[in-house]
């Protein structure tokens, strides 16, 4: 059983780096189209898309902040003037502004939730537009349109110094699930996904030596993911073979979210 997505068209936000970089690429393996958004690294992105077509894939790299309802637009009109159409949006973009309760600023507050929450409802919002404009593509996809929320483990682990981030990842849970409540029988799929602990270059100095032997702990598997772990439930969540799969929050965690303190407390 193998996964297609021929002459279906992906978008990816945030997909510059890391997670997205990853998603973003392994759609286009499976034969999506892809365009690969990114914010203020234009770079990685542009090299990405050139990777993509020299494999015989198509792709575009568009700049856009997720959190400016204009720029939103904007890219969702990009992607249908590109490829004619939108089947699935992978909503990854999201950063970190890390501080004490009591030493945060109203304006770090205010930034992790605008990319990482109202971003999504804005981006969840724009290409559900578009997949009411163009209809349902049953020769493609027996889904009318499938958005992919990136969530985190810390929708549902409380992470002390970090009440911003816990606190916009919280809300996607919500988000999604309301929104898959409101739009399935619309035959449009909403599902998210909650990474743990994956290396990527970003945290680089969090999974290696001392570091990452102290965050093995946390993870009863006994490895830390790689962004590829992700990237292939991404594609997964965005095929036929998971089309029964709506309002669910997939956790690629290596066991994180079991508490693995517990382990021997019973």
């Amino acid at each position: 059983m193998s996964i297609s997505l021929n002459k279906q068209v992906a978008l990816v936000t945030g997909a510059s780096s890391g997670l997205g970089y990853a998603c973003a690429e392994a759609l286009a393996e499976a034969g999506g189209s892809v365009v690969i958004n990114y914010h203020s690294h234009a770079e990685p992105a542009e090299e990405l898309a050139s990777k993509i077509k020299a494999r015989g894939g198509q792709a575009i790299a568009v700049a856009a902040d997720v959190s400016q309802e204009s720029d939103v637009e904007r890219l969702v009109e990009q992607t249908v003037a590109a490829f004619g159409a939108l089947d699935i949006l992978v909503a990854n973009s999201g950063l970190q502004k890390d501080a004490p309760v009591g030493e945060m600023s109203l304006a770090d507050w205010n930034k992790v939730i605008e990319v990482n929450l109202t971003g999504q409802f804005l981006c969840a919002r724009a290409a559900l537009r578009q997949f009411r404009r163009q209809g349902p593509r049953p020769s493609l996809s027996r889904a009318a349109g499938k958005i992919i929320h990136m969530s985190s483990v810390h929708q549902i682990i409380p992470w002390a110094g970090h009440i911003n981030y816990a606190a916009s990842k919280g809300g996607i849970e919500m988000l999604m699930q309301t929104l898959a409540q409101e739009v399935g029988e619309e035959r449009i799929r909403v599902n998210a996904v909650a990474p743990g602990a994956i290396a990527t270059a970003i945290n680089a100095e969090n999974v290696k030596g001392e570091a990452g032997k102290k965050l093995l702990e946390l993870i009863p598997y006994g490895r830390i993911g790689d962004p590829e772990d992700v990237a292939n439930a991404v594609v997964w969540l965005a095929s036929d073979l998971s089309d029964y799969v709506h309002g669910t929050t997939l956790f690629i965690d290596g066991g994180m979210s079991l508490y693995p303190g517990f382990r021997h407390n019973g």
